[in-house]
């Protein structure tokens, strides 16, 4: 049997770091972990390739190489899904479906003749059982939550590495939070599933062993969810293994702010080579999070739980969101500051919409306000109901929060302030690559000589690098992905 396992193509977004990339010289920032993860968990003897269409191009020939084309997607690359769904049934080539896209709306999806959706370790194996007998079903689904310490070792020969940013890795599943615009604990449940110590060690070491060194990033929506298991196995495993191979990772992750309250779990993350982690904060109004079940954000000090977690060595990326039914007129302005009080440097503020399954989904169907299916791009100036807060107003004010933060003078005083007050782990010594020197001269041309950004660039080169010569990988680095946030918001700057 040979199957070809095809990523489709996601769109030029905040996340997808494309403006960033090309200093690079890099394609894509992530590898498709899921499906490396599922190709491992098809029968050896099959023969596997795998084309994600953010570092190459699909051809005819590979899909005419195939028997059956496994697809994952999320709701991003929803449109280029529709078009690898439509080559495959023009050639008359078998398609089997999954993934987030998939499990939370596969009606849509007329042409595929197999859908293996929710976790694979449940729904992959009784497909292959009945493809192998020949009565495969249209649909295989479950609610069970399978036990992930007996998911496989991803597939890495499938890609070429030297074509990403990152690399990934997996430690966790589900979130013990439940908050109402969003659809993990619909897709992974609340109670957090993790791996063994042993495995996330024979992941480490299979990645060090493909020659990775660099970015590795847990796609965990909560690397905290299980934060005793953490403290007294894995982050001292990790740490043990760290010490002996000479640091050859850095790794970055998502969290809930309530990291913030676990001084011990800070310091055990920063010495296992952690560097920067993920925060959804949403917003700094209290009805708001009231609103939408953010209970872990309620009551606090939200300025303070990101000054102390980027105070122990963790850069704090934040995640904010406007449009909640709750959302005074003030919150525009108020976010704005928060952001720039904080230190925030990589902020992404989206506009709220209700992904298919979730809590919010199903609140605004009953009260006739949804208007259509999400773009997976909750920065694209676009909503999928219709918010309680005047539209014009909303977008208005949405602009003025994108112009005040990424414009250059306010990002790069947000940057030099974060650089002024960071102090990273010793242990975190910049390991040059060659991708690096082409990327400092690219800046110095694209930022300093070519883009209206020069006088701050050229600031923020010499101060960071008399002041703070340590961070001044870090400061380069910044600069890059500002020069992408303004590509992406360049009509509202």
């Amino acid at each position: 049997m040979k199957i070809l396992l095809v990523y489709p193509k996601y769109l030029d977004t905040f996340w997808s770091f494309k403006g960033a990339l090309k200093f690079i010289s890099k394609k894509a920032t992530h590898p498709p972990l899921g499906l490396l993860t599922v190709a491992a968990m098809l029968p050896k003897e099959w023969e596997k390739k795998l084309v994600d269409m953010n570092v190459t191009t699909l051809r005819d020939k590979d899909l005419e190489w195939a028997d059956f084309v496994f697809v994952s997607a999320m709701s991003i690359q929803k449109a280029s899904a529709k078009e690898v769904i439509s080559r495959c049934k023009k050639m008359d080539i078998k398609i089997v479906a999954g993934g987030p896209l998939f499990t939370t709306g596969y009606e849509e999806f007329e042409d595929v003749d197999h859908f293996v959706l929710n976790e694979a370790e449940i729904t992959l194996p009784p497909f292959l059982e009945d493809l192998k007998n020949g009565c495969a079903q249209h649909v295989y689904t479950s609610q069970e939550r399978p036990d992930i310490k007996k998911t496989p070792l991803p597939l890495w020969d499938l890609i070429d590495m030297k074509k990403y940013a990152v690399m990934s890795i997996q430690y966790s599943r589900g979130c013990p939070y439940d908050c109402e615009f969003c659809n993990i604990s619909v897709l992974y449940g609340r109670k957090v599933r993790t791996k063994s110590k042993t495995q996330i060690i024979s992941e480490l070491e299979d990645l060090y062993s493909q020659g990775w060194r660099g970015d590795l990033f847990f796609v965990d929506d909560n690397f905290v969810g299980r934060k005793r298991k953490l403290k007294e196995e894995i982050l001292p495993a990790i740490i043990e293994w760290m010490e002996r191979k000479r640091h050859p990772f850095s790794f970055n992750t998502e969290a809930s702010i309530d990291l913030s309250d676990d001084d011990e779990l800070m310091q055990c993350m920063v010495k296992a080579g952690f560097t920067s982690v993920f925060v959804g904060i949403e917003t700094v109004n209290e009805e708001s999070l009231a609103e939408c079940n953010k209970i872990q954000n309620k009551n606090r000090d939200l300025v303070a739980c990101v000054k102390k977690i980027q105070k122990f060595g963790l850069q704090v990326v934040g995640g904010f969101i406007v449009g909640f039914d709750s959302d005074p007129p003030s919150i525009f302005e108020r976010l704005s500051v928060f952001i720039q009080e904080s230190g925030i440097v990589t902020a992404m503020v989206g506009l709220l919409n209700a992904p298919r399954s979730t809590s919010l989904y199903h609140r605004l169907v009953k009260e006739g306000r949804l208007l259509k299916d999400v773009s997976g791009d909750n920065t694209d100036f676009s909503m999928n109901f219709i918010p309680k807060m005047d539209y014009e107003i909303l977008i208005k004010g949405y602009e003025r929060i994108i112009s005040r933060i990424y414009s250059p003078e306010p990002y790069y005083r947000r940057v030099r302030e974060f650089l002024r007050e960071y102090k990273p782990s010793q242990k975190k010594a910049f390991r040059f690559h060659f991708s690096y020197l082409g990327a400092f001269f690219k800046s110095i041309f694209f930022l300093g000589i070519i883009e209206r950004e020069r006088v701050y660039y050229w600031k923020l080169f010499l101060w960071s690098l008399f002041k703070r010569p340590q961070l001044f990988h870090l400061a380069l680095t910044f600069a890059i992905y500002g020069f992408h946030f303004r590509k992406i918001f360049g009509n509202y700057l």
